[in-house]
């Protein structure tokens, strides 16, 4: 049963639903949801040191260089999913619920993603040191962006005090840990390199520890009475959609826009897809309580899908390199 499974989910994400089920039957209460949140906001200021402490400057120096490349992914991931998702909003909202189209919202706000992007365009053979730096400035970029986009979405009326005491509550609990790790990547830099494979666990944990406390609450707030099977059937159609139309998008614009082979390769990975690993973190500081189930039940949707999608584009780029050497080779 598990090998099958295997062959549609990876194991992470095979443990992610392991913890949703859980969080379903055995939600944390009372005391112990408060020592769960107390160990999750240290676990996310954790996360985001490592992942200050692993970025380069020469990493963010080589980035700027390639700005058309940079600035297409950037507004393909901030301005393009959430122009697509508030024209859909006649549509959507009354088929998913407020809950789920609040979810949809946040979707559409988020940077992209870091590991899985580069490793797509690695295995495509893209442009890797452009989708380094693409995905790295994303996700930075992204906890200052995201917070904005997200009060925008939600609320067009909500006045600027709602949005700085996001930005606030943003940058302390995600900005100054990313940034006290940069700070002190010049003595750690050589120990986070030696211990990455262990490191990657830290990752892990944190989203698995933000994941379980997030649906504890929302369990505990009725999420499975509001959300029914159908309803996930729905929001699983609904970002196959939302993800083949970006696909095609990027795809035309990098052509239109006379990228070669392998910057159309990383602006087709990069600018399409949304990350996990910031979103579940950043979701517990904007939403509160039970209200972060429903809001990144469509990210763990969207990401597994852009897993399993994304996986076979990048097999057929490969497959095309493979027969237009000349033109892949670098």
């Amino acid at each position: 049963m598990i090998s099958r499974l295997r062959v549609f989910f990876d194991n992470f994400t095979l443990i992610l639903i392991a913890v949703v089920l859980a969080a379903t039957f055995i939600p944390a209460h009372g005391v112990g949801a408060t020592i769960f949140q107390w160990l999750t906001n240290f676990a996310i200021a954790l996360l985001f040191f490592l992942h200050g402490a692993k970025l380069s400057r020469q990493a963010i120096i080589a980035g700027v260089m390639h700005w058309r490349l940079h600035i297409l992914i950037f507004a393909c991931t901030f301005i393009l999913f959430p122009i697509l998702m508030l024209s859909l909003q006649p549509l959507l909202r009354p088929l998913l619920g407020d809950e789920l189209w609040v979810g949809m919202l946040y979707l559409a706000a988020l940077p992209g993603t870091v590991q899985s992007a580069i490793a797509f365009t690695s295995m495509a053979r893209g442009n890797i040191p452009a989708a380094v730096c693409a995905a790295s400035a994303s996700s930075l970029v992204g906890i200052l962006v995201t917070p904005f986009l997200v009060k925008w979405m939600l609320d067009a009326d909500a006045g600027t005090t709602g949005m700085l005491e996001a930005v606030l509550r943003i940058s302390l609990q995600l900005l100054l840990p990313f940034l006290l790790g940069h700070y002190m990547r010049r003595w750690i830099a050589g120990w986070v390199e030696r211990n990455k494979s262990w490191l990657k666990s830290v990752d892990q944990s944190s989203i698995l520890l933000v994941v379980y406390t997030a649906f504890s609450a929302a369990v505990i707030g009725g999420l499975w009475t509001a959300v029914s099977p159908s309803a996930l059937l729905i929001l699983s159609v609904v970002c196959c959609v939302i993800l083949a139309i970006v696909l095609v998008a990027t795809t035309w614009l990098a052509r239109g826009l006379k990228f070669n082979k392998e910057d159309e390769i990383t602006i087709v990975f990069c600018g399409s897809k949304k990350s996990m690993a910031t979103g579940i973190p950043m979701a517990s500081v904007l939403f509160a309580g039970g209200a972060v189930g429903p809001a990144i039940l469509p990210l763990m949707v969207f990401h597994q899908i852009q897993l399993m999608v994304c996986a076979v584009l990048a097999q057929k780029y490969a497959r095309r390199c493979k027969d237009e050497s000349a033109e892949c080779e670098y």
